[in-house]
This record gives C-alpha cells, structure tokens and sequence, in this order.
C-alpha cells in the first residue's frame, strides 16, 4: 500500500498549556460519549485513526498531540518529564469542552491519562489503559536515566527521502510491518514533516517531527514520572489491558498496577503485542466497547 494515498485530515484545532506550549487537538467525529485518545511515545494523535473509526458508532472520538509529538510545541529547553504530558491532556479537555470523558491512552498515552486523573480527579468518568507505562518505583529511588529505549531511539533514522521511501523502510521491519496498513500510512503522512533535502540533493525530504534526540529523553523519564505511587487515589473505574503477545508490560505489570487500583479490570487480549492499538484497530475497539460499557459485545474465546 503506497504512502502516497493520502487520507482526509480530521478537524484540527489547537490549544495552549499553562506553561505556553501550543498543543494540537482533533476532532476524529463520532456519535455518543465523549472519549479521548492519546497515542504513544514517538507517535501521534492521526495514528489511532483507525481506532477512532472503529469506536465512531459509540463514542465521540477526540485526539491530541502531545508535547514533542506531530504538529505540538516541543517543551523550551527540551524538559521531558511526563507530568508535562498530563498538562496536554488536561488543556486539550478545557480547550475541548468535555465534561467528564472517558479517556484511552496506549503505553506513554496510558500514563498521561493515569498522571491527569491524578492530578485533578474527577476529570474522567473511566479510564482504558493498554500497556501504560506506570511501574512499581522503589522508595527515595532515582529512575530518571538512560535506558535500552532512550539508547535505541537516539540510533532512529529520522530522514528520508520522501514519504514513499519512509513508508518502505517502515513497513519492511517490525515492529511498524506488523501494523495495520492504514495506521502506518498515517504516522508516515502526520508524523513527518517535509525539510530541505540534505546538501547536494534536490527538493524536499522528510524529518520525524518527533526528534530522536526528544524521544531519548522521554524514554529516560518514562519509570520516574511517580504514577505509581498515587494510583490508589483514582477513583474511576480504569481497565488495564495488554497484548497476549506483548514483549513489554504484560499481565505482571498490569495486576501490580490493579492492586494498587480502587476499581480495576485486567484484560489479556489474543493475537496481539505491544503495538495492539495499531495493529488490530478493531479487536482492541471490541475490548474498549466492553470495558466502558457501550455496547454489548462478546468477549473473545
């Protein structure tokens, strides 16, 4: 499938954060309760698209950008702690409008929804946590530092030629080849933007709009954001799921995360792994639907 065949944009609106980022917010359409999406480290708000469009018949599907991610302010200074993600979160719902939404975050977006509800309770009537990135934390420990993660996206190729040849090297390499075709056409269309071409070429080429050097210092801030340690004060209902297939937080992480948890539900889904939200769209919908209660839907066998 060509990265050439560019999709509608959704509608597109932008808000600021009381430290004075410009954060882009979406409007993904759909009918019923407001429930708003947040993406992954190194992602953005288009890629859960597919999701949305899948979601569209039960719920109001809105998206945002975090700081460093697609078409948002990169914080001055480059200060990644994740508590800046939970202010995005909670300006793009005042900017939005929403009252009491319900709230889906993958991995690092796991973590931002979990760190906003912290932050001012209340906000969401429930929560959809798939693999979030919220670890037990030892007392008084540092985890801020460099890890495999930080190490391996400071190695990311960040510009190619041209969308085609993005979408090429993408989809010819795991994890981005096991993606849903349309999911990766949209991280290659909205997660670049075009640039000169290097010295001595010709034309345009294509950059990551989330820098590689940014998406290090996420990863080395993503076991100290202090989640963790304030979980029992949400209380929300929040499920907590994973991919069966998952090389990352599997059922170990979630269950010590449900313990700590006022109301919570864990929940293993088949045929996927860490990338599940991106991979198959539509299971993890079916999953979402039961979890908040939309629609009558079977669990899997």
């Amino acid at each position: 499938m060509s990265a050439d065949h560019h999709l509608p944009g959704p509608a597109t609106d932008r808000c600021t954060t009381p430290d004075d980022l410009g954060i882009a917010v979406y409007d993904f359409g759909g009918r019923g309760e407001d429930l708003l999406l947040v993406h992954a480290t190194g992602f953005c708000a288009e890629v859960l698209r597919p999701l949305a469009r899948h979601l569209s018949a039960d719920f109001a599907c809105w998206g945002l950008d975090l700081r460093g991610h697609g078409r948002s302010d990169r914080p001055v200074g480059g200060d990644f702690a994740w508590s800046g993600f939970a202010v995005d979160v909670l300006a793009a719902i005042d900017h939005l409008g929403l009252d009491h939404p319900a709230g889906f975050g993958h991995s690092c977006g796991g973590a931002s929804v979990l760190l906003a509800e912290e932050a001012r309770p209340r906000t969401f009537r429930s929560l959809y946590c798939f693999e979030p990135v919220v670890v037990p934390e030892p007392v008084g420990a540092s985890t801020y530092g460099e890890n495999l993660l930080s190490v391996g996206a400071r190695r990311r190729r960040e510009t190619f030629p041209s969308s085609e040849d993005a979408f090429l090297n993408f989809s010819s390499k795991p994890p981005f080849a096991d993606l849903d075709p349309e999911a990766l056409r949209l991280y290659v269309e909205a997660g670049f933007e075009q640039v000169p071409a290097a010295e001595g070429g010709d034309g345009q080429a294509v950059r990551l709009r989330c820098r590689r050097d940014d998406e290090a210092q996420m990863y080395a801030h993503g076991a100290s954001h202090g989640a963790f340690g304030h979980l029992g004060e949400i209380a929300c209902p929040v499920t907590l799921s994973c991919g069966a297939l998952t090389d990352a937080f599997g059922p170990s992480f979630l269950e010590a995360d449900a313990a700590q948890l006022r109301r919570s539900t864990v929940e293993v889904i088949a045929g996927i792994g860490h990338f599940g939200p991106l991979q198959q769209p539509e299971v993890v919908a079916d999953s979402v639907r039961r979890a908040l209660g939309t629609a009558d839907v079977a669990p899997p066998s």
